[in-house]
C-alpha cells in the first residue's frame, strides 16, 4: 500500500469512530496527536479508536486527541479534513474549519497532556484495567487544571506550539551548518544555509505577535505588525529609558506583551469605534497605541527580563547544575501532571533566541529516560502478564523517541510506585547533564518539541558536537538505567505484584496464595462471572499501592 493510501485508510478508520464527519467541529494537529473539536462527545468510541493500528492512545482534553506519534500525525491530518470536506460537501453543508496546530506543548520526555497507552491488541483485562485507571487520572488532572493560571499557560502553550516544526527544521540546518564549517567543507554553500537557519529567528516576534493576537481574539494581522517593531532596525534610532534601543530587544517575551496589549486596544475601539469608521479608526488607533507602548515601555522591559531568564539559567548550571538538574529531571513528569510545564515553553524560546540553545531541554528530556527504565522493569517483574508486556512492547519504540504518554498514562502512573521510580530515573539523568554543565560543557537544543533519541540532531553547546552528543547520550543512559534499577527493586510491594503478576488463564484457575487472574480475552471462560467480593480497584486507589 503506497504510503499516501496508508494514511488515507488511517483517516478513513478514524472518522466514524468520532461520529463522523458531522460531529466535527475543527481541526489540528500538534507533534503528535490530532485533536479534533467533537459536537458531540459520546458518539465517540474510545476502544475501537485504540485498536486502529495507527493509533497509539486517545486523550480527552479541551480538544479530543489521538495520538498517532510525530510524522505520522502530520499526515494523516490532511487526509482526515479531505475526507471531512467531502462528506461536508456531499451533505450540503459546511466542513469544519481547520486551525493552526497550537496546543500543550510536548515536552521532553512527555507530552503536555498524556493519554493512555495503545490497545495492546488482545483486549486483555489487566491491559484494559491499567487503561481505565490512566484515563481516571487524566481526568481528574483535567479538573484540577481547570483554573485561570492554568488556562493561561495553556494559552501560552498555543501560541508557541505552532513555531515547535520551524524552530525543528532551522535548528536541524543550523547544526548541519555549524558541522560543515567546522570542517571547512562547502565554503560557498554555508553562507546560504546560515540565512535559511536564522531567517526565522530573526523575525520569531513576528510569528509569536501574529498567533498572540488570534489565541487571545484579534486580528492577527494586527498583532504581527506591532511585534514587528521589535525586529525593525530603525528601532536603533530611538531612545528610552536613557538607553538606545537595538533591533531584536525584548524578543518573543515583548512580542508576546505588544500583541495582548494590541488586541485589547481592538476590542476597546470595536466597542466604541462607529462601524463606518472602523475600517480606518481601528487598525490605525491598533497599531499606534500598542506600537508607541511598545517601542516606549515593553522593549526595554522585556530586554531585561529576558537577559535575566538568560542570565540565571546561565547561573543555576554554572554553580549548581548537578543539584539542578537532579531537581529539574525529578520533578518534570510531576510537572507535567499539573500543568505547569507550559509556564517552561517561553524560557526555552527565549533562551534559543538568545544564545541559539536551550539548556534545560537536555535536562528535562531525561524525565522520558527515566519512563523508559521503569517501562522496561516492569515489563521483567511482571513476566506472567502478557497483557501489559504487549503493551509495553508495542509503547517502547515511541517512548525512546520522546513520546511518553502511553507508557505514562497506560503503565507506570496507574501501577503508582512505578512512576515515582520513573521520576528517580530522571532526576538522576538531569543530575547528570547538569553536572557536565557546572564543569563547563553546556548541553543544549537549538529546537523544542522533540526528546529522546529524537533529540540528537538537535543538539549543540559550547563544545564540539561529538562531546555534546556524548554527554546527552550519557545523561539517556544513566536515566534508563536509574529508571530501570529503581523500579525493579523498589517499584513493586507484594500486594502490586500479586494483584498483576499473574497469568491470563481462568477464572477458576487460580494461582494458590494470588488473587485470581482475568481471563484473557477470547479464552472459552472470558465469559464466567469473577469471583466474588470486592475487585482491587474498589479495595484501593492505583496511586497508593
Amino acid at each position: 500500500m503506497a504510503p499516501e493510501d496508508k494514511n488515507r485508510a488511517t483517516a478513513a478508520a478514524i472518522l466514524p469512530l468520532v461520529g463522523g464527519a458531522a460531529n466535527v467541529d475543527s481541526i489540528a494537529h500538534c507533534m503528535t496527536r490530532l485533536r479534533l473539536g467533537l459536537r458531540d462527545r459520546s458518539l465517540v468510541d474510545d476502544e475501537a479508536l485504540k485498536a486502529v493500528p495507527a493509533v497509539m492512545g486517545v486523550v480527552e482534553d479541551d480538544t479530543y486527541q489521538i495520538v498517532l506519534g510525530p510524522g505520522t500525525v502530520a499526515r494523516v491530518t490532511p487526509e482526515f479534513e479531505r475526507l471531512v470536506e467531502e462528506a461536508g460537501a456531499a451533505a450540503d453543508g459546511p466542513p469544519p474549519t481547520p486551525v493552526p496546530a497550537a496546543a500543550t506543548a510536548r515536552t521532553p520526555g512527555s507530552g503536555s497532556a498524556p493519554g493512555p497507552d495503545p490497545a495492546s491488541g488482545s483486549g486483555s483485562d489487566s491491559a484494559a484495567e491499567l487503561a481505565a485507571q490512566g484515563a481516571a487520572m487524566r481526568a481528574a488532572r483535567k479538573a484540577k487544571n481547570a483554573t485561570p493560571f492554568k488556562l493561561f499557560l495553556r494559552r501560552i502553550a498555543n501560541i508557541f506550539v505552532p513555531l515547535i516544526p520551524a524552530l525543528i527544521g532551522c535548528g536541524i540546518i543550523a547544526g548541519l551548518n555549524g558541522l560543515l564549517v567546522n570542517l571547512g567543507w562547502l565554503p560557498s554553500v554555508t553562507p546560504a544555509l546560515a540565512a535559511m537557519a536564522s531567517g526565522f529567528m530573526a523575525l520569531i516576534a513576528v510569528f509569536v505577535g501574529f498567533n498572540t493576537a488570534k489565541e487571545f481574539g484579534g486580528t492577527p494581522i494586527l498583532g504581527g505588525a506591532v511585534a514587528a517593531i521589535i525586529v525593525f532596525p530603525g528601532v536603533a534610532n530611538i531612545e528610552a529609558f536613557g538607553q538606545k534601543l537595538s533591533p531584536g530587544q525584548g524578543g518573543v517575551l515583548g512580542a508576546l506583551g505588544a500583541a495582548v496589549l494590541a488586541v485589547y486596544v481592538e476590542k476597546w475601539c470595536r466597542r466604541w469605534v462607529p462601524e463606518a469608521l472602523d475600517v480606518l479608526v481601528t487598525p490605525t488607533l491598533t497599531v499606534l497605541v500598542s506600537g508607541l507602548v511598545t517601542i516606549f515601555g515593553l522593549m526595554y522591559v522585556a530586554g531585561e527580563v529576558s537577559t535575566a531568564i538568560g542570565s540565571f539559567a546561565d547561573w543555576l548550571l554554572s554553580h549548581g547544575g548537578a543539584g539542578a538538574g537532579f531537581v529539574l529531571g525529578g520533578l518534570f513528569l510531576p510537572l507535567v501532571m499539573l500543568g505547569l510545564h507550559q509556564a517552561l515553553i517561553p524560557i526555552h524560546t527565549t533562551l534559543i533566541e538568545q544564545q541559539g540553545y536551550t539548556v534545560l531541554l537536555p535536562i528535562l528530556a531525561m524525565a522520558g529516560a527515566g519512563q523508559v527504565g521503569a517501562a522496561v522493569a516492569v515489563y521483567f517483574r511482571l513476566p506472567r502478564n502478557g497483557s501489559i508486556r504487549r503493551t509495553i512492547k508495542s509503547a517502547l519504540p515511541a517512548g525512546l523517541l520522546g513520546v511518553g504518554e502511553p507508557l505514562i498514562y497506560g503503565v507506570s502512573l496507574p501501577l503508582g510506585r512505578p512512576f515515582v521510580t520513573a521520576c528517580v530515573g530522571g532526576a538522576f539523568g538531569g543530575g547528570f547533564i547538569g553536572l557536565f554543565n557546572q564543569l563547563g560543557d553546556k548541553v543544549g537544543s537549538t529546537a523544542i518539541g522533540p526528546s529522546g533519541w529524537a533529540l540528537f540532531p538537535l543538539l549543540d553547546g559550547n563544545h564540539g558536537l561529538g562531546t555534546t552528543a556524548a554527554i546527552y547520550g550519557g545523561g539517556l543512559l544513566v536515566g534508563y538505567l536509574t529508571g530501570f534499577l529503581a523500579t525493579y527493586f523498589f517499584g513493586f510491594g507484594k500486594e502490586l505484584l500479586a494483584e498483576f503478576n499473574v497469568s491470563q488463564v481462568p477464572a477458576d484457575a487460580t494461582t494458590p496464595g494470588t488473587p485470581s487472574a482475568p481471563p484473557a480475552a477470547g479464552t472459552p471462560d472470558a465469559a464466567a462471572p469473577p469471583a466474588p467480593g470486592p475487585s482491587p480497584d474498589q479495595a484501593k486507589e492505583p496511586a497508593g499501592r
